[in-house]
């Protein structure tokens, strides 16, 4: 596929969550497939960390490589466009496009740099809502996305329930933990303590990419398993036979972050790493709720959510946390826990089990009528949950191949 990014700017204000504002701002995006005659199809993929709104395609034939996901995203593919219409932009406080701490403020015209305002993921959620409202889209079928993308799906599908079929979570959870929050601020402090930060008025100068460098290195580190980088790297020494016994790049290991690390730097901004990560500290559903299943009371949508043996950063713990939530509130919730060994990088890589679990789901959302979601089969007297919930969906997931081990820890939790 040959796509082109498009932009939609906006004039009108966006307030945010912290009580900030932003205005003007723009959206990056981009689109696959064809929107159907009754504007049904609607899949929106909300990306991670690190990526952008260049989900699949190439722009160009002389582009060396293609989107994100191009292995998701296609004819035939787990997201496939001949059936659905695919939207993709680049979030806020992004540097793909979309406005962020890189763009000029229109009050001083220079940089945002640190008085851009700091954003959460339900600011990022209420920007792509304009978006939708721009391309006259009232509602779609799915929203989906791994990691801080899982966090959006939630997001949309709790702040818009009326306007959400379903959701497809992988690798994600419903509120960030102590561990990931600390595994974000090591990378921002390798920023700080970059001379040419400089307090993150950096642009027109050298830009801090040796701390951005060491950030992306941490990242890397976190998104594998220990197994996948015994596998794919070992011992092993790059380029010669035997130690050196000096601080040169000796192991294959430290090679493959430090390249990594470096070709991060000339495509992301430094500023936009730091308000990118802060708002996935923010999150967290349960927030003023007292309780994870408050959060979605009104949520009508379908969820399947996925997790990933081998994922230390965003655990299956996590996932069956959301799901139990989900379950008490009477939400259609399917869970499969996927055996993998590539870490927080399998919702990137393992495409093909992606492919077989989200077709069967989206048929079966398409079958369905739109509808409430059920009233709430939650705690029984005794306060125990209630099993019938938990055998339909496991099921499912074992006509799917999946491994369903919420039915698992449940029986533990009512024994």
């Amino acid at each position: 596929m040959i796509v082109h990014t498009q932009q939609v700017t906006f004039d009108e204000e966006l307030r945010l969550q912290s009580g900030a504002a932003l205005r003007p701002f723009t959206l990056a995006y981009e689109t696959y497939g064809t929107l159907n005659a009754d504007r049904s199809n609607t899949i929106l993929i909300c990306h991670a960390l690190s990526g952008d709104a260049h989900v699949a395609g190439r722009h160009s034939t002389h582009d060396r490589k293609p989107g994100w996901w191009d292995e998701a995203v296609g004819s035939g593919k787990a997201f496939d466009t001949d059936r659905y219409f695919i939207i993709c932009s680049n979030v806020i406080g992004g540097c793909s496009g979309s406005t962020g701490p890189s763009s000029i403020n229109p009050e001083t015209g220079r940089p945002y740099g640190l008085s851009f305002p700091v954003i959460t993921v339900a600011d990022m959620v209420e920007a792509q809502r304009w978006l939708l409202d721009a391309l006259d889209i009232p509602t779609v079928l799915c929203v989906t996305g791994g990691s801080m993308g899982g966090m959006q799906a939630i997001q949309w599908a709790v702040s818009y329930p009326d306007r959400v079929r379903s959701a497809v979570v992988l690798a994600s959870t419903a509120r960030t933990s102590a561990q990931t929050i600390a595994l974000n601020e090591v990378p921002r402090q390798a920023i700080y303590a970059d001379p040419n930060w400089n307090e993150g008025d950096y642009y027109g100068k050298e830009p801090p990419n040796a701390g951005l460098a060491v950030a992306r290195m941490i990242g890397h580190i976190t998104y594998l398993s220990e197994k996948s980088m015994r596998e794919k790297f070992g011992r092993r020494l790059q380029d010669r036979e035997k130690y050196g016994y000096d601080f040169a790049t000796e192991f294959e290991v430290e090679s493959y972050l430090k390249y990594h690390g470096n070709r991060f730097t000339t495509r992301f901004d430094a500023n936009s790493f730091l308000y990118i990560t802060k708002a996935i500290d923010y999150f967290d559903m349960s927030l003023g709720r007292g309780d994870l299943a408050q959060a979605f009371t009104d949520v009508k949508a379908k969820f399947l959510v996925l997790s990933y043996s081998s994922d230390w950063l965003y655990p299956p713990e996590q996932s069956e946390e959301l799901v139990r939530a989900l379950l008490r509130k009477g939400i259609d919730a399917s869970y499969v826990e996927i055996k993998s060994d590539y870490g927080h990088d399998a919702f990137l890589l393992e495409v093909e089990r992606l492919g077989e679990l989200t077709r069967d789901f989206l048929a079966k959302v398409e079958r369905e009528s739109v509808r409430p979601a059920a009233p709430s089969r939650g705690p029984t007297a005794s306060g125990e949950e209630r099993e019938e919930k938990v055998y339909p969906l496991a099921s499912w997931a074992a006509r799917t191949r999946g491994v369903w081990r919420l039915a698992d820890t449940r029986k533990q939790e009512t024994a």
